[in-house]
């Protein structure tokens, strides 16, 4: 285990005083994600480590650069898990740039995402202050929770030194049934589904297949799957088609075309279909929708914002430009606000965000 954060601290004051721009990177699995990266690579690998892990209290604290296999690894060990399933898109995923993108997986709509799992982090700001917020334990933040608007800050607030994670236990039983049905059916029976006291832990719809998957106690698991019906996958189908979405590594995400656009719909659960052109796959009970299309960014946000939701360009596109939805002013405002106040230099991944941010 290894602690940087002396070494570190000189070089952020460094930047800070030259006015030098820093690309905060970890295994750089998500250089993809959101606006082009900019400025002197600032590798957190190297600060890596788990620094404690209670079982029975259901938290890890680990340092930043840690390998995301290798964390999740450990809590398998004694049957516990990252419940909100977060992708790592290539081996290097370390756990500071998972907390940083704010990325979670199939099992997000039931367990909760990335940032309802983030207890408290230690961060180094853009004056060189080590800063630590939240805890080890839940409930513990009083006022403004900093150590969520950290998650899905894209590395433009500090650099993450140690952040605490609440675990889960692994469910008993878990099944994958398949359903031959088109979107609109889809959608209705997810929120149907949702609305009932079922053992619902991920769900997908592409090409007229639906999939869910029940994760639980072994009565509830077998009860549930007598009550929906459909077609029962083999295990190992199952865990390949599950693996193949949070690491979008196959199917759907593999068969893209050239020029298409991978767009990522957040919209409310019940909406209708969008009815854009392209291909899409839906996750989370219809609140999440993949799309992948060559259309105008205009006319899929102005679609998107008809039906309550918003649209980010997720992979493809123009980097540089508006990636991820608009904000309206006030907000822009806060966001600009929240940057002045953790790097007032603006050095950390500027521009990652927003233009400025």
């Amino acid at each position: 285990m290894s602690d940087l954060t002396e070494q570190w601290r000189e070089r952020v004051c460094a930047a800070a005083a030259a006015g030098t721009a820093l690309q905060v990177r970890g295994g750089g699995t998500k250089d993809f994600y959101g606006r082009t990266p900019v400025g002197e690579v600032f590798d957190t690998r190297g600060h890596a480590g788990v620094v404690s892990y209670e079982p029975t209290e259901l938290v890890v604290t680990v340092r930043a650069g840690t390998p995301l296999a290798e964390l999740e690894a450990l809590v398998a060990g004694s049957g516990q898990m990252l419940a909100f399933e977060p992708p790592h898109f290539g081996a290097g995923a370390t756990v500071g740039g998972c907390v940083a993108a704010g990325l979670s997986g199939p099992r997000r709509a039931t367990a909760g995402a990335l940032r309802d799992f983030v207890l408290g982090v230690r961060i180094l700001d853009g004056r060189g202050e080590a800063l630590s917020f939240g805890g080890q334990v839940m409930k513990n933040v009083a006022g403004y929770d900093v150590s969520r608007a950290i998650a899905g800050s894209l590395g433009t607030l500090g650099v993450i030194l140690d952040v605490s994670l609440k675990v889960l236990p692994r469910p008993v039983a878990e099944t994958t049934l398949r359903f031959a049905i088109g979107e609109k059916e889809a959608i209705d029976r997810l929120n149907d589904w949702g609305g009932q006291p079922l053992p619902v832990s991920a769900s997908t719809w592409a090409d007229g297949a639906l999939h869910l998957r029940l994760s639980g106690a072994e009565a509830a698991v077998r009860a549930a799957e007598r009550k929906l019906g459909g077609d029962v996958l083999a295990d190992d189908a199952a865990t390949a088609l599950w693996q193949g979405i949070r690491e979008q590594a196959d199917g759907f995400f593999a068969d893209a075309a050239t020029g298409e656009v991978l767009w990522r719909l957040s919209l409310p659960s019940s909406a209708a279909p969008v009815k854009l052109p392209g291909k899409q796959l839906i996750e989370w009970g219809g609140a999440l929708r993949w799309l992948r299309s060559d259309a105008p960014a205009v006319a899929i946000r102005e679609r998107v914002a008809a039906l309550g939701g918003h649209a980010t360009a997720f992979r493809g596109a123009d980097r540089a430009g508006d990636v991820f939805q608009p904000l309206p002013a006030p907000v822009m405002a806060i966001q600009r606000r929240l940057k002045q106040a953790f790097d007032p230099a603006g050095i950390f991944n500027p521009g990652r965000l927003y233009d400025g941010i």
